[in-house]
């Protein structure tokens, strides 16, 4: 089928008055928070681990369950921000951010809030995702910013994700190992972070066009995800960007764990922020690597993956924290560069009334990858994790052929 080239809507409503933030900021703080609550968790995996003696299997299914919260959220919530607005769905969602954090503050009494809390987490991170990026891109541009260049909403939307990400973790982990009441106090933190937003959103402008124009009905059907180069260029790179986050900083500080001994903590926050402070540092060049007639952002980023991977292998095998931390430099820049990549790659194909909705199903494609640490300690053994991590770098090796051999096809606005 042939795609059209998304028409830029024009928000309704005045400007923001002289002397007051841009919305942009105020939805960009949502999406931050959001993000900062699902990731908070991660580096508190060795904890977990540690002090409440879950095996592996169990650390991984703490991880990978925030899946089966974030993907309904993702290919739900955008459909029902095109009808009813962006507004009330990101608000639900800083709801959901905040339900999680008091719930997984009582993480210490046991698994039973754990779950529900990364359930709640995932379906928060859902939300913004799909939804909270949208409406980040529509506030990106006139009447809302008219300073903002092409392609700026894309950016503001990847750095939310990985500022939120790796300041969530961090401050986590600060915390955790230093801090008093230390499986209560990093989520109260991002309470005390998150609830001011809850006031501020209502008050930034709608921009929804199916609730400005009064469009009736919920659409969950959704032709531009049918588009050729959605399926063989955007979904075959999206679910191996955030295996490699996954693999990174949820899974190696594991495996490193007998190295790093009591400072398990500690090395396993600082390899998430690595991770994230670098997908954040390179996204102004991730910008000037993508471009409209190729996919050459996307293929920059499987190689750095795949790469990642090998590192990842390697420190697992033979116990070195230090390469770990190279591992964590290589795969950041790997999903710096997806993400952008991938975001622009969406933003050119979808219809504005399908942005929301294709945005959620990139993220529910890209966050599938968060499950393989999951299905990695389902299968050790009878394999081995080398066996494993070279197996996955394979499948990496084949998508990224796989979109060599599309890269340049099918392009917006041709057949």
């Amino acid at each position: 089928m042939s795609g059209g080239t998304a028409v830029e809507p024009a928000p309704a409503g005045p400007l923001a008055p002289a002397g007051r933030p841009r919305p942009w900021w105020t939805v960009f703080g949502a999406v931050f928070v959001s993000c900062w609550c699902g990731n908070q968790f991660t580096p508190l995996l060795v904890m977990y681990k540690e002090r409440q003696h879950y095996d592996a299997t169990t650390v991984n299914l703490f991880l990978g369950v925030y899946v089966l919260g974030l993907a309904p959220a993702l290919l739900v919530a955008g459909a029902l921000s095109d009808r009813y607005g962006r507004r009330p769905l990101m608000f639900a969602g800083l709801l959901a951010s905040t339900a999680a954090s008091a719930t997984l503050a009582f993480g210490a009494t046991g698994p039973g809030p754990i779950y529900a809390g990364r359930l709640l987490s995932g379906a928060a991170v859902g939300i913004a995702m799909a939804v909270g990026n949208s409406w980040l891109k529509e506030v990106s541009q006139a009447p809302w910013d008219v300073t903002a260049e092409a392609g700026t909403g894309a950016r503001r939307a990847s750095l939310a994700f990985t500022l939120g990400s790796g300041i969530g973790a961090l401050v986590a982990g600060v915390l955790a190992q230093w801090g008093p009441w230390d499986e209560e106090l990093p989520f109260v933190v991002h309470l005390a972070v998150s609830v001011p937003f809850l006031w501020l959103l209502p008050r930034v402008p709608e921009t929804s066009a199916g609730r400005l124009n009064g469009t009736p009905g919920v659409r969950f059907r959704l032709s531009a995800a049918r588009h050729r180069r959605f399926a063989g260029v955007v979904a075959v790179a999206a679910p191996w960007l955030f295996a490699g986050a996954a693999l990174a900083y949820g899974y190696l500080p594991v495996l490193l764990s007998p190295s790093t001994g009591r400072w398990g903590l500690p090395y396993a926050t600082g390899l998430t922020v690595l991770t994230l402070g670098v997908a954040a540092l390179v996204q102004p060049l991730a910008k000037r690597i993508d471009t409209a007639s190729s996919a050459r952002g996307l293929l920059v980023a499987l190689a750095a993956v795949a790469a990642g991977l090998l590192l990842t292998a390697a420190a697992a095998a033979t116990r070195s924290p230090a390469l770990g931390v190279v591992t964590a430099c290589v795969m950041g820049a790997g999903i710096g560069v997806g993400l952008v990549s991938g975001l622009l790659e969406v933003q050119r194909m979808a219809p504005p009334g399908d942005l929301a909705r294709l945005t959620g199903v990139f993220y529910a494609l890209a966050y599938l990858g968060f499950l393989t640490p999951a299905a990695m300690a389902a299968l050790t053994p009878p394999f081995t994790t080398t066996a494993l991590l070279l197996a996955v770098t394979a499948l990496v090796a084949a998508a990224f052929l796989l979109v060599l051999r599309s890269h340049r096809r099918h392009l917006p606005g041709g057949p």
